[in-house]
């Protein structure tokens, strides 16, 4: 087996701390990112936190809808979530228990095919032995009415993540891009 790319020559050296993992570009699938458990670049293993920038759009009709995220297929009520929503006229807050992580809020692919949503995810000490925390925060525009959001969500198991399902009720459209980096702790002092 190679070095990772923070070995050199034997060498521990401190090199970027955002490592670009793996990128998706889904035309109406759902994504999946799976640790290779290899020791290289997509091996979670070796990473404190994960990033998800997301730029995205629902490839479904009506008003909008969501992206969801779940770890190591966990689909039960294992997820507690924290909501702040606003529509530039009103905001909303609420707390629940779900089946996934909200992550974001997608753009319609029928309000026009170049309106899309962004978001960035960060999800912490992801190899910990303590439950998980998940911050998704994301904006998209209506067609004059905007909405953002931020969600903070525990996902209540001590595993470590090696895997990250991310799925919309109607897909995504063609366009999407999702990019997931590894956060790698400080190598040297």
């Amino acid at each position: 087996m190679a070095d990772p790319s923070y070995i050199v020559d034997g060498v521990l050296t401190d090199g970027e701390a955002w490592v670009p993992i793996a990128t998706a570009a889904p035309s109406s699938a759902d994504v999946s990112f799976v640790s290779t458990d290899d020791g290289q670049v997509g091996d979670f293993s070796q990473y404190m936190d994960l990033v998800i920038v997301g730029y995205w759009q629902s490839a479904g009709g009506g008003t909008s809808h969501s992206v969801s995220m779940n770890f190591n297929n966990d689909t039960g009520s294992n997820y507690a979530i924290q909501y702040f929503q606003a529509d530039g006229a009103t905001v909303y807050a609420s707390a629940s228990t779900g089946t996934a992580c909200p992550a974001a809020s997608l753009r319609q692919a029928g309000g026009g095919a170049d309106i899309f949503s962004a978001g960035v995810i960060n999800i912490f000490d992801i190899n910990s032995g303590k439950y998980k925390s998940v911050l998704p925060q994301s904006a998209a525009d209506w067609d004059g009415s905007g909405w953002v959001e931020m969600n903070a969500t525990t996902w209540k198991s001590q595993a470590p993540i090696t895997e990250i399902d991310l799925t919309t009720t109607s897909g995504f459209s063609a366009g999407t891009r999702i990019d997931l980096f590894g956060v790698l702790p400080r190598m040297v002092a």
